[in-house]
C-alpha cells in the first residue's frame, strides 16, 4: 500500500529559527509612504510615516484582502506585531487589485474580520506601490532603523526566512546601541 502525505496549508505554523547567512544588504532607501489614506488601526487615523518610525524596524506588507496569497500571510504578520512590538512595526498598504477592493467599508470589514491589529492605511490610486516599484501581492519589504530597505519577500511562505531577518535586524540596531 502506498502512503501519501500531505504538507500542511497552514503556513501560520512555519518554523521560525532560520537566520540569514550573512548581514542584510542595504538594499535601497525605502520610500515614504505618500498617498496612503485612509489609515486604519492608527490614533485617530492620523496618516503613519516611515520617518516617524526611524527608532523602529519596520516590516512593510503590500496586501490586498480578496487575494488568497495575501490572506494567507496575516498569521504571519499578526504573529510578528505581538511578538516583537514596540522594536518592530508591521504596516499593512492596501492596494486593490479589484474595483470592490477599492471600497472603503470592505477595507475596514476586512481589517476588523482579519483582527488587524497594526496600522494599514489604503493606496487606492498606486502611489506608494509604484514608489516602490512593487508588482505583486502579496509582497513584505523590511525597513531598518535608518529607513533602508533590507529584505524583501514577494508571495507567501519562506516565513522562518523573514522571521530571521526581522530577528538579524533587531539585533543590529541592539548592537549599535550597546556599542
Amino acid at each position: 500500500m502506498k502512503v501519501m502525505t500531505f504538507l500542511s496549508r497552514d503556513t501560520s505554523r512555519a518554523p521560525t529559527d532560520e537566520e540569514p547567512a550573512s548581514p542584510l544588504p542595504v538594499l535601497r532607501r525605502a520610500p515614504e509612504l505618500v498617498g496612503v489614506d485612509p489609515w486604519f488601526n492608527t490614533p485617530d487615523g492620523a496618516p503613519l510615516r516611515l520617518a516617524a518610525l526611524r527608532d523602529r524596524v519596520v516590516l512593510l506588507e503590500f496586501w490586498t484582502f480578496a487575494c488568497v496569497n495575501c490572506q494567507r500571510t496575516l498569521p504571519f504578520l499578526r504573529r510578528m506585531h505581538g511578538r516583537y512590538q514596540p522594536e518592530l512595526t508591521v504596516v499593512g498598504v492596501h492596494t486593490p487589485e479589484f474595483a470592490f477592493e477599492r471600497s472603503l467599508q470592505n477595507v475596514e470589514r476586512a481589517v476588523d474580520e482579519q483582527g488587524l491589529e497594526y496600522p494599514v492605511g489604503v493606496d487606492s490610486d498606486f502611489v506608494a506601490w509604484n514608489a516602490y516599484g512593487n508588482r505583486y501581492w502579496p509582497t513584505m519589504y523590511l525597513i531598518d532603523r535608518a529607513g533602508q530597505v533590507r529584505y524583501t519577500h514577494v508571495g507567501e511562505g519562506s516565513y522562518g526566512r523573514t522571521e530571521g531577518a526581522v530577528r538579524a535586524l533587531l539585533a543590529e540596531a541592539a548592537d549599535r546601541e550597546a556599542s
